[in-house]
């Protein structure tokens, strides 16, 4: 009897060492299986999710106007002076002012002697203007008798004024008869305009020269005013740009991050030309129609891979 009672515990602890061996490799199987597949995640990740969501966009073509600043001011296109050409005869009367408005052989003033009367006493000499214009200047006096030859009026002549703007050696060179100009006044008017002359020395000393510019329409506009100006230098040259923001800087390169059929970015080295608000010139090193990331750049690196937002 206690035989076979011995004989069943050991078959009982047999059972219980087996089940317990059974249960200890299901563990072992589950826990290698469930580190493996955790394993396998992560590089599943690395590979397949993109690192940012951007959008892309292309080179574009448009005509930019290139300017070139200046100051300057406002003075008379000619100016005539004119006198008598008799000695000792009295000024009689002078008929105009400053500011007048004449036409070419309008009597400015008269001269008054004894020699110089017609059959009815009316006095025969005369100061007639030469051109229609503007008296900008009048010195003559009733009873005063000028030396011949001396200036009695100056007349603004046609009554035209230009901007005679200030500028460098290297500014007048990129000028050429001809190119537009827009001239600002002091309260606000712009005037439109063409460059008629361009110096062709400077001043040793100040090392500025002159360019002048014939104005449309001066008309109100006083001959001694400041005026600041800008020239169109640029012929309305096509110009292929990007946005700023897809244009990356590091140190004194720049590029940008082109977008491959695959969504990941690679680093293209472009050159740069004029700004113009958020746009930039790209002259060198992008071709056209290739896609590149328009903002986010600075987030990415080489290879990385994108998701790009359709517009």
């Amino acid at each position: 009897m206690m035989k076979t009672r011995l004989l069943d515990n050991k078959a009982q602890l047999a059972k219980l060492a087996g089940s317990a061996l059974l249960i200890g490799g299901g563990i072992l199987w589950f826990g290698g299986h469930s580190a493996a597949e955790d394993g396998a995640t992560p590089a599943a990740a690395a590979t397949g999710r993109p690192a940012l969501t951007v959008r892309t966009a292309v080179l574009r073509e448009d005509k930019w106007a290139e300017t070139l600043s200046a100051n300057g001011s406002i003075l008379p296109w000619q100016e005539a002076i004119i006198g008598s050409q008799l000695q000792g005869v009295r000024i009689a009367e002078v008929k105009v002012s400053i500011g007048d408005r004449v036409r070419r052989g309008e009597v400015l003033a008269t001269l008054d002697n004894a020699i110089l009367r017609d059959d009815d006493g009316s006095p025969q000499g005369k100061i007639l203007a030469p051109d229609d214009g503007v008296i900008s200047s009048a010195s003559a006096n009733v009873g005063s008798m000028p030396q011949a030859g001396s200036e009695l009026f100056r007349l603004i002549r046609k009554g035209r004024l230009e901007w005679r703007a200030e500028l460098t050696a290297d500014e007048l060179m990129r000028l050429r008869r001809g190119m537009k100009a827009r001239v600002m006044l002091v309260g606000g008017r712009t005037l439109s305009g063409n460059v008629r002359a361009i110096s062709p020395s400077v001043d040793p000393n100040t090392r500025y020269g002159y360019a002048l510019v014939s104005l449309d329409d001066s008309n109100g506009v006083i001959a001694g005013a400041f005026a600041r100006g800008t020239f169109d230098v640029s012929g309305a040259r096509k110009v292929r740009w990007l946005p700023a923001s897809a244009v990356l800087q590091r140190g004194s390169q720049s590029h940008v991050l082109e977008v491959d059929a695959e969504g990941r970015v690679h680093e293209r080295a472009v050159e740069i030309g004029q700004r113009k608000e958020a746009r930039i010139e790209i002259s060198k090193g992008l071709q056209a129609n290739v896609p590149v990331v328009e903002s986010g750049g600075a987030f990415l690196t080489e290879g990385d891979l994108v998701r790009v937002v359709k517009e």
